[in-house]
């Protein structure tokens, strides 16, 4: 548990389409070479210490031939940002894939006084 000192609480949230392959044939169609996709997600704001940050599928495009695997992730956690990560693996063709994410952590203040 992440325990939120004083009434600063950040929260951001936004959307990504991480990829669209089928139209131009990518390896997340084909089901050949990179099963993976990576986007760093930058925030609008710094956080004043890590965030959590919570991903979730919220749209995703697969062949119904083939089992449906997917591994969706938040990856390198800083205050600025995080990568969104998405994973497949064997026969399992995905045409595109949209992810949501929210974060939510402590933010500076004016007011805040950093005594040495």
């Amino acid at each position: 548990m992440q325990i939120i000192q004083g009434s600063r609480l950040g929260i951001a949230q936004g959307s990504v389409d991480l990829f669209s392959d089928f139209e131009q044939g990518g390896e997340m169609w084909t089901g050949e070479g990179s099963r993976e996709r990576r986007q760093r997600i930058h925030f609008d704001h710094p956080f004043a210490e890590l965030p959590m940050v919570h991903v979730s599928l919220t749209l995703w495009d697969m062949d119904s031939a083939h089992n449906v695997r997917a591994d969706l992730s938040a990856e390198d956690i800083s205050k600025t940002g995080f990568d969104a990560v998405f994973r497949t693996w064997l026969d399992t063709r995905v045409a595109r894939v949209r992810m949501s994410w929210i974060a939510m952590g402590p933010v500076s203040n004016d007011d805040d006084w950093d005594v040495l």
